[in-house]
């Protein structure tokens, strides 16, 4: 009986090993193309939202020309209602796929926005307005604490909707453990879609990065940092097996690449943080270069706990920014007491997490 057992249970590793699920048979098999030209590959909906980000940047900034925004259009246009005036229909909208937890969050930052804008003095410690660099070449809207809301909406919904979306949602188990037999055409099996939706909320075209024609916002700060962290290929090498390891049933490479595009999209956030940190210190005589600077390390640094592989934990998160903006809560924050011993420390800090020591003043 026993030697019964044993054939059998050699008999059984022998036939799992050679299943097709086997990730060794698979991958010296799989058809990896150069650009995301896969069968059946929709991802509209990301694009969609990509665009109306594009026309609510294209808004908040004439702000910074003297324009007065309108709070209920900025608030429309976050949640693509009645009153966005965009410049074409959009079937779908950035607000609910907004973190919920955050959602209400940037309405307020919107009305804040709105009303910093209506004023008529130029921005100071404890007024919020308009202010202008050294040099003269560049206008932002603060709010009284040097507050610049512009990069935190923009670059807070490229955080808490797109990468939130594309790395925890679409990549998470619930979007990744469903029906990969099916398929629908033009989107392939509901598998396969999730993962193009995700691809969609990168921004980056079909042929990156030997094209970076038309990259926007994840793509384009990825293409930035590309040049000392190598991320382009990375991440999209990634999106390229992983499509290719689901069509061939081969889920242990899909995850294998599930974990490569995390950790590479939120280094992507993290060293973009540290080189906006280090635009700060560069500006420090310029307040207004220096707290447009602070305003971006800001939102790319929140934005990092919305990745759920993160390497720092959202209070660690909280702490880092307390350490030099003086609150987790981004309308209690305060840019004018910051010094440049403590954005030299949350450089520091971030560097550590990351691995990034040796490169962070270059970052």
């Amino acid at each position: 009986m026993k030697s019964l057992l044993s054939l059998l249970f050699l008999a059984t590793v022998f036939f799992l090993s050679c299943t097709e699920g086997d990730p060794v048979d698979i991958t010296e098999t799989l058809e990896i193309p150069d650009t995301y030209s896969f069968d059946n590959v929709s991802y509209s909906g990301q694009l969609s939202r990509l665009a109306q980000l594009n026309e609510l940047k294209s808004y908040m900034v004439t702000a910074q020309e003297g324009d007065v925004l309108d709070a209920n259009r900025l608030k429309a246009m976050y949640a693509n209602e009645a009153g966005a005036d965009f410049s074409r229909t959009y079937e779908k909208d950035i607000r609910s796929k907004t973190f919920e937890i955050v959602r209400a969050d940037f309405d307020t930052y919107l009305e804040a926005l709105a009303q910093n804008s209506a004023s008529t003095t130029p921005a100071s410690q404890g007024v919020a307005g308009i202010s202008s660099s050294a040099d003269g070449q560049k206008s932002y809207v603060f709010n009284e604490n040097g507050i610049e809301y512009i990069q935190i909406i923009e670059k807070g919904l490229m955080g808490a909707c797109f990468y939130y979306q594309g790395t925890s949602v679409y990549l998470g188990s619930d979007r990744m453990d469903v029906d990969n037999e099916a398929v629908e055409p033009g989107e392939g099996t509901a598998m396969e879609h999730h993962w193009d939706e995700s691809f969609g909320y990168f921004g980056v075209p079909t042929d990156f990065p030997s094209n970076t024609d038309g990259v926007a916002f994840w793509g384009d700060y990825c293409n930035d940092r590309n040049a000392l962290l190598g991320t382009n290929a990375k991440i999209m090498d990634g999106y390229l097996t992983g499509r290719a390891a689901i069509s061939a049933k081969d889920l242990t490479t899909r995850d294998a690449q599930i974990e490569i595009i995390r950790e590479n999209w939120e280094l992507v956030s993290a060293s973009t943080a540290i080189h906006y940190l280090n635009s700060a210190l560069e500006n420090t005589d310029d307040v207004t270069r220096k707290f447009h600077a602070l305003s971006e390390a800001v939102a790319f640094g929140w934005s990092l706990q919305f990745n759920e592989a993160s390497r720092l934990s959202r209070q660690e998160v909280s702490t880092w920014l307390t350490g030099f903006a003086g609150s987790s809560e981004i309308t209690d924050m305060n840019f004018y007491p910051t010094t440049d011993a403590q954005i030299t420390e949350a450089r520091r800090v971030l560097a550590e997490a990351y691995g990034l020591e040796d490169i962070a003043a270059e970052l």
